[in-house]
């Protein structure tokens, strides 16, 4: 039977300056039909920052992080299908697996989720202080920590040839992105697209619409270097983001875009968003605001154009089956899910990795454990 470690983790306290603290952390063994696995990558996400810059409510202390991939180091009674030595993929939405949207093929509109509130599907947690404490895993992973316990099914296995660092943007930004173009605009070949925010998530919707066979393919951004990433990652056109920016894309594309995509999260790029796609065409949020925030949309011209709103919840995810997907994409060479890492850090640069994700710097900066670094110790 494993037992209770002693891990390092990166934690929020409600530092009103947004900063992380890299603790010493208490972490249970697996329950029944749970695993712990050893991370050896971390995906520093834009939904964390929400957190830390004090625009979305979570239970606190929390170990922050929820894009992770790692290796199975040991399971709970009942797990059948995993074993030590696996390599998985984290997914952060751990839907219950039992209800009508669950069973129908649709576990990101479970109803019943807890993973939302940083609990694992029994509604507790793993975790705690070294004073003995609780502490909350984000989004029920916790993934900018040398270990992690998570419900089996929320580890999905993935081909050993994928690196660390890619597979653990496919349990959030990857998928994210994938499942935005393939799962909720089914972009079809030769369809036009706009992506607006060319960063972490934006740059995987540019990789999948390329994989789609959209064109043209068109980025916006306030970055002239970020731009210039997104035409390497497979977008034909790049425009600065301004108030002339429908008329740019509707010349582009002959009267606006087939499907529109918005990765930032702000209110002013969400609801310019429709006036972005042609009579008929799909405008999809993908990026998440904070809290509170409301949209004002001309409900005359969506509804006289035939105009379509999707709200994309982890993209419409099913892990099981979409995580293998974009694994195969990779080694295949059609997803070049490399070019999306900028930076590589341990886990002591988290609290730089957000200082530049709030200058507009930087794609994706991925947090690494190397061989040897994770010290383990029974508690």
């Amino acid at each position: 039977m494993a037992e209770q470690i002693e891990v390092r983790a990166a934690v929020y306290r409600g530092d009103a300056d947004g900063r992380l603290g890299i603790e010493r952390m208490r972490l249970d063994a697996p329950a029944h039909g749970e695993v712990r696995i050893r991370v050896r990558a971390a995906g520093v996400c834009g939904s964390d920052r929400h957190v830390i810059d004090g625009e979305w409510r979570v239970p606190m202390p929390a170990v922050m992080g929820h894009e992770a991939a790692g290796v199975i180091e040991s399971v709970g009674q009942g797990v059948r299908d995993l074993s030590p030595g696996d390599h998985v993929i984290v997914a952060w939405h751990q839907a219950c697996q039992r209800c009508a949207e669950c069973t129908g093929g649709k576990p990101w509109a479970c109803m019943r989720v807890r993973s939302n509130d940083s609990q694992l599907p029994d509604g507790t947690t793993r975790w705690s202080d070294v004073d003995g404490a609780a502490a909350w895993p984000y989004l029920a992973v916790g993934a900018m920590s040398e270990f992690i316990v998570v419900p089996d099914f929320a580890a999905i296995k993935v081909d050993d040839r994928v690196p660390f660092d890619v597979a653990s943007l496919i349990g959030c930004s990857v998928g994210t992105g994938f499942g935005a173009v393939a799962n909720n605009a089914e972009v079809k070949p030769g369809e036009s697209a706009v992506v607006v925010g060319a960063g972490g998530v934006g740059m995987s919707i540019i990789s999948a619409l390329k994989l789609a066979g959209a064109n043209p393919i068109i980025a916006v951004d306030v970055s002239e270097e970020k731009l210039a990433e997104a035409r390497r990652a497979g977008a034909t056109h790049g425009l600065l983001a301004s108030a002339e920016l429908p008329g740019e894309v509707a010349e582009l594309t002959g009267g606006g875009a087939n499907a529109a995509f918005e990765a930032i999260g702000r209110v002013q790029t969400m609801q310019q968003l429709p006036e972005l796609i042609r009579p008929g065409g799909r405008a999809v949020f993908v990026g998440l605001p904070p809290e509170g925030q409301e949209l004002r949309l001309d409900g005359l011209q969506l509804a006289y154009d035939g105009k379509t709103i999707i709200g994309s919840n982890y993209g419409g995810l099913v892990p099981a089956r979409d995580f293998p997907r974009i694994a195969d994409a990779y080694l295949a060479g059609k997803l070049p899910l490399d070019a999306l890492i900028s930076d590589r850090t341990g886990l002591e640069g988290v609290n730089e990795a957000f200082d530049a994700m709030r200058r507009g710097e930087r794609t994706r900066t991925v947090i690494v454990f190397e061989d040897g670094e994770t010290d383990q110790h029974a508690a």
